[in-house]
């Protein structure tokens, strides 16, 4: 297959600011990784952030200084330096963004740096918000924010909960570093001109599985397979960037945890609880994705492995030799109780040559009934399982595409892409085939 090299934070030009929520403190651990991933990161500081993170951090971690209140009219500078940052930036990262920057953006005000900028800017703006929990929750900014994201370009972060700096629980705390990375790396992963922040899934609602499955064999051992759960996660967040509402089952992951903040989680275990909560949550939503490696044998229902105790080794061959069971097929049970203009996308991991690949594919295509089916390969080294880049197949009605090897997140925007061309079918928005 072919491989399409992934660096989607390359080079890009990213304006980090940074409002005076106690968040602040976190920002730096963005800002690392950010330059790590390759970017280019210019730093903004507001007066009250500037007594909480320190900006000589923050101009040594970007590599170029750190521009505070004082800087606006310098006269140094050949133009004003707001227009000079909003022209440059092909992001800005609002991280975190405070009730008052919340209000003077919200209200058109020009009043600092970074209100100016705001008003300045033309590119996408990523709003991680943070405050405490009663302030979250005052009409007054709930307002503000529910205004500000009407605004172009700009893709919202929720605040999350937990502990705050005030000793509260509740909503308030700001997105994790690892999130922002994330959601800024997704902006770029639509498209190679810039970042691209159309919520083009607005108002749908879209169910993902991730991960393995796992049947216990007794209570020390059990049945599983190697999928990471990664490739769930990432379509999981990238729809919810575009606008989608998403549900996640998911078995036990192998991704970072706060690649899971703001979604609607359901974690299982076994290939039974995922069916019961598939079944609880398929006529709710507009499109499944079924990317999880569901384990394909289990112990026929004889009482609880879990409490039967550890079998001896010598006893081992007998209790594998019997009593077991296929896994229903989830997928084709989706399709067939499916409710009308439900679309479903299946995955299929497999092994072999190109052209069984997709013969194989097909089958199962048809077999299962689902809309469209990605066959990834998993015997080529660098991608599938465990791996940070996947490729194959996307087969449909008739026809297949090549989807090179590629990030996983790039992939998944493909994934969906595809989804919504079958939804909303136009001679200018076909999905392309191969053949």
């Amino acid at each position: 297959m072919r491989t399409k090299v992934s660096t989607p934070l390359k080079g890009r030009r990213l304006l980090v600011a940074v409002s005076g929520s106690i968040a602040a403190v976190k920002t730096p651990l963005l800002v690392s990784a950010l330059v790590k991933a390759g970017a280019e990161v210019r730093c903004l500081v507001t007066p009250s952030a500037a007594k909480l993170v320190s900006p000589l951090a923050l101009a040594t971690l970007s590599r170029h200084r750190c521009y505070g209140e004082d800087d606006e009219w310098d006269s140094s500078c050949s133009r004003p330096l707001h227009i000079d940052l909003a022209d440059w930036a092909e992001l800005i990262l609002l991280a975190p963004l405070s009730a008052t920057s919340l209000s003077r953006w919200s209200q058109g005000s020009a009043d600092g740096l970074l209100a100016s900028v705001l008003l300045a800017c033309e590119c996408p703006v990523l709003a991680a918000i943070a405050m405490n929990t009663a302030m979250w929750n005052h009409p007054a900014v709930q307002r503000n924010w529910e205004l500000v994201q009407t605004f172009p370009g700009v893709v919202p972060l929720l605040p999350q909960p937990g502990l705050l700096a005030c000793d509260r629980r509740g909503d308030g705390r700001m997105a994790d570093p690892l999130l922002i990375e994330l959601a800024a790396t997704s902006l770029f992963s639509r498209g190679d001109a810039g970042p691209v922040a159309k919520l083009d899934w607005s108002g749908r609602r879209l169910l993902v599985t991730a991960g393995p499955t796992v049947e216990p064999i007794d209570q020390a051992r059990l049945i599983t397979n190697r999928s990471s759960g990664a490739m769930g996660v990432l379509l999981a967040q990238a729809a919810r960037l575009r606008g989608a509402e998403v549900a996640l089952v998911h078995g036990p992951l192998q991704v970072p945890e706060p690649w899971l903040e703001s979604l609607h989680c359901h974690p299982v275990q076994s290939a039974a609880e995922m069916q019961m909560v598939l079944q609880q949550k398929q006529a709710d939503v507009d499109a499944i994705a079924m990317a999880a490696a569901v384990a394909d044998l289990r112990r026929v229902a004889t009482g609880d492995v879990s409490t039967a105790g550890k079998a001896a080794k010598a006893d081992l061959a007998l209790r594998l030799s019997d009593g077991w069971e296929l896994v229903p097929d989830l997928l084709q049970g989706l399709a067939a109780r499916r409710p009308a203009m439900q679309l479903i996308l299946g995955f299929a991991a497999l092994t072999g040559e190109d052209a069984e690949l997709l013969r194989r594919g097909e089958e199962k295509r048809l077999r299962k009934g689902c809309d469209l089916l990605f066959v990834n390969p998993i015997d080529r080294p660098g991608q599938g399982f465990g791996q940070a880049r996947n490729g194959g197949w996307l087969l449909g009605n008739g026809w297949s595409k090549e989807l090179p090897v590629t990030g996983k997140l790039q992939l998944a925007h493909q994934l969906l892409d595809a989804l919504l061309a079958l939804r909303q079918p136009s001679p200018a928005s076909p999905v392309p085939a191969d053949r």
